[in-house]
């Protein structure tokens, strides 16, 4: 039997006091006094949104030294143990929202939010009671992270405090949203003809990267990788343009970024020896320093006499920030040098990569492992784009 929304709503509240009260215990507060400090470093100072927000993701997202989150050792820890009904729903509060939301109605005591980074609606309720919603209007905006009251049921909670703004904000939020997006692609995972969609773009941009280059993998010095990457967006442009009219075509090609934004390189790969644009199937446009380096290395394992070349490999390895992909790709271009390369770095005659390479990725690049892929790319749902339209200038 489905739990009762209601009745699972007031309880909620009593138990997320209980929550954050025991994510604020002593236990916890070297860690928890640590994420503060990082909220308040990125701010410059620490208000009570914040911090109301930063507890809230400590409670139910943070990984602690075993892997657990707080919620999870509450509910384990907790006497008198919860009932299975609210064990489960304060389980299922692990699984967050966050969004910025337009207000569609309100409904009974609810409110009907539509996120607009993935397109989805929200029957949302409080547990601080209906008058926490009594300020929410059809049109108006709210930035929020929300929860599952029960995982049985279709309706959603307030977690953290919910931020409200006028409907006249709608353009200026429809921009942050789509930044959010494009550098949060995971928050399109709720909606998988949103996530099929960003996919099926990744491997269309991908066939243009090919089409245009004849590889999906270039080394070039940092100049030459920018100048290209100018001419691959140049490309794909004009290649959108040339299906529109000659007024759609004026709008597209001055809204958004433009091929010389899309081409610069992130500031630390200016000064690299070389930089690796590759556009992996998977992991969509990425980009490597000093991939030359490693390239020569493995095509004549003698280079490893200069350790400069082995300390070049130790960081990719050890390095969370680098893709296994790309310690793979290094050996598909050179199988024959592999084995050498990695017994010297490894100290280990015995090593083969046909035998032991995966292993040694598994555990490497534990977190990329473990993750579920998600394309590099993020569409933008129907409302988000008509916000983004309506905060353009006229091109007239």
């Amino acid at each position: 039997m489905i739990p009762q929304v209601e009745r699972l709503v007031t309880r909620s509240g009593d138990l997320k006091s209980e929550l954050v009260a025991f994510a604020q215990s002593p236990r916890f507060a070297r860690r928890l006094d640590a994420r503060l400090a990082d909220a308040a470093d990125r701010l410059g100072f620490l208000d009570e949104t914040t911090a109301v927000q930063t507890i809230d993701h400590f409670a139910l997202q943070h990984r602690l030294a075993d892997g657990s989150t707080v919620v999870e050792r509450f509910v384990a820890q907790r006497l008198p143990p919860l009932p299975e009904d609210e064990r489960t729903m304060l389980l299922g509060w692990r699984d967050v929202v966050e969004g910025v939301f337009e207000v569609q109605r309100l409904d009974h005591g609810a409110a009907v939010l539509h996120n607009l980074l993935d397109d989805l609606a929200y029957r949302t309720h409080s547990n601080m009671g209906r008058r926490a919603l009594r300020k929410l209007r059809k049109g108006m905006f709210a930035v929020a992270r929300i929860v599952p009251i029960h995982p049985d049921t279709d309706d959603w909670l307030v977690s953290g405090g919910l931020t409200t703004y006028p409907s006249g904000d709608g353009t200026e939020l429809a921009q942050i949203a789509a930044e959010t997006l494009a550098a949060n692609p995971q928050l399109l995972r709720r909606n998988p003809e949103m996530l099929q969609r960003a996919w099926d773009m990744q491997a269309e941009a991908r066939a243009d990267f090919i089409e245009h280059f004849g590889t999906d993998l270039l080394v070039l010095e940092p100049g030459q990788a920018q100048e290209r990457l100018r001419e691959y967006h140049q490309y794909r442009q004009e290649k959108t343009l040339a299906g529109l009219g000659d007024e759609a075509a004026d709008q597209a090609r001055n809204s958004g970024p433009q091929p010389d934004e899309l081409s610069s390189l992130p500031e630390e790969l200016i000064d690299a020896e070389t930089v690796a644009v590759i556009y992996d199937k998977v992991e969509g446009l990425c980009y490597y320093a000093d991939f030359g380096r490693l390239d020569a290395l493995f095509g004549d394992p003698a280079l490893a006499r200069d350790r400069a070349y082995l300390a070049r490999l130790r960081e990719y390895l050890n390095d969370d920030s680098v893709s296994p992909m790309v310690i793979r790709r290094l050996v598909q271009r050179n199988p024959g040098g592999a084995d050498a390369v990695f017994r010297t770095l490894l100290r280990k005659p015995a090593f083969t990569w046909e035998r032991d390479g995966e292993a040694l990725l598994r555990q490497r690049k534990k977190r990329h492992c473990e993750h579920e892929p998600l394309p590099s790319i993020s569409p933008v749902g129907t409302r988000l784009a008509e916000l983004l339209r309506a905060g353009r200038p006229s091109t007239s």
